[in-house]
């Protein structure tokens, strides 16, 4: 039988249209592989023309079932789970997570343990901006600032390398502790980068602050107002961008992050410039940290010694310990042992608030675990924010959040 090609009707047109939807609109899909949306997010929008009278973000391509893999793996198994959330930060990931643990436990980490995850946390803040102000360079339409960001990603990737043997997924944190301590000479590498960080990053921003086109593409688009963005969930820079002082390292410190001086950026109109600015000067408070941290850099231990029945022992006790080794293929087997109760605890990332909700029952397993991301709940904003923008200024809309749909969808 020879195929049908003929257009259908109106009618039959108008019926394979979400029912919120004007049929004497036109109907467009925006993704799930557009190079603009950061991820595989797909956006149903609705056009009087080339104007957005509706907008409905489609997301779950990336949920791989994280929270559900939690229960059924011990509390270190999950830490490279972790890494896969906001792929961009891992080291922050880990930290949050490791920390919400430790809460759970009533474990409190020496100095240095706690100076080493605040230090590698900054880096990954660095790291993420830059990778979010490159991407968000190319969607409108600045090659250069993709180039210059990823060139100094690139140094601080290999930093990374140095010290957790990985790039990417690193996987660093332990409960009770680190992987391993920093490497001899490790920190004078990273002081040396922030040296010749700081002028390039300058460089970087007069790229954008002032050029014509930047200008027209983000000054007054995208305007989330105080309400609006405390209303909808927003956390991190798309929350701060909209003059909204909220910075957890600030109200509620943790990690000790109460004894570094840092200054919190916020914005005055909220509108998509504002929230690039916020993220380019975050970028600079995080050297300021990192600096004192190198500067006052504590000694003694990089894990919890007393919390035998969480942090594994060192590799050279367990070869020459019988009780070592026993502890050990324990805490490996069946997971540091965590009292019975709840928690909830969140972190300032990158892209905003990451919490973490673990009931326990006792044991090396959690029975629940629950993630709040900052990504969906920035996400929550969109159809509201999108409508009455141009097809063009959601582009502008979509890097300005700047999101990751791997912590979205977990």
């Amino acid at each position: 039988m020879a195929a049908d090609f003929s257009f259908p009707d109106a009618a039959a047109k108008a019926a394979t249209l979400p029912k919120e939807f004007d049929s004497e609109k036109m109907s467009l899909s925006m993704g799930p592989s557009h190079p603009s949306t950061h991820g595989v997010l797909r956006i149903q929008f609705e056009l009087d023309g080339e104007m957005v009278t509706k907008a409905d973000p489609v997301i779950g391509y990336l949920h791989r079932g994280d929270e559900k893999i939690a229960e059924n793996m011990t509390y270190n198994q999950f830490v490279p789970y972790t890494d896969r959330l906001d792929y961009i930060a891992p080291l922050a990931n880990n930290m949050a997570y490791a920390i919400a643990v430790e809460r759970l436990a009533g474990l409190e980490v020496p100095a240095r343990c706690q100076a080493i995850r605040v230090l590698t946390a900054e880096m990954a803040r660095v790291s993420s901006h830059l990778m979010g102000l490159g991407a968000y360079g190319i969607d409108v339409g600045a090659w250069t600032v993709f180039m210059y960001c990823f060139e100094e990603r690139e140094k601080l990737y290999k930093l990374f390398e140095e010290l957790t043997g990985a790039r990417f997924t690193t996987s660093y944190t332990r409960i009770g502790g680190l992987q391993r301590d920093v490497p001899a000479g490790w920190t004078r590498k990273v002081d040396a980068f922030c040296d010749q960080f700081l002028p390039i990053l300058e460089e970087i921003l007069s790229l954008l602050s002032r050029n014509k086109i930047f200008l027209d593409r983000t000054v007054d688009i995208g305007v989330i107002s105080p309400a609006d963005a405390v209303a909808y969930g927003l956390t991190g820079p798309n929350l701060r961008g909209s003059g909204v002082p909220n910075d957890l390292r600030k109200d509620r410190p943790y990690s000790g992050y109460g004894q570094y001086e840092f200054d919190v950026p916020v914005g005055s109109k909220g509108d998509c410039y504002d929230r690039y600015l916020c993220r380019g000067e975050e970028m600079k408070q995080s050297v300021r940290i990192i600096r004192q941290i190198v500067k006052n850099f504590p000694g003694g231990d990089w894990y919890a010694k007393d919390a035998r029945k969480i942090f594994a022992p060192p590799k050279d006790k367990v070869l020459t310990s019988m009780e070592e080794l026993i502890n050990n293929f324990m805490i490996v087997t069946e997971g540091p042992q965590m009292p019975a109760g709840e928690v909830y605890f969140e972190a300032e990332n990158p892209k905003g608030v990451l919490g973490f909700y673990i009931v326990s029952k006792g044991g090396g397993v959690p029975y629940r675990l629950k993630i709040r991301s900052p990504s969906f709940c920035n996400l929550s904003i969109l159809p509201k924010l999108c409508v009455g923008h141009l097809v063009s200024d959601v582009v502008s809309i979509l890097g300005s959040l700047d999101f990751v749909m791997g912590e979205c969808d977990r």
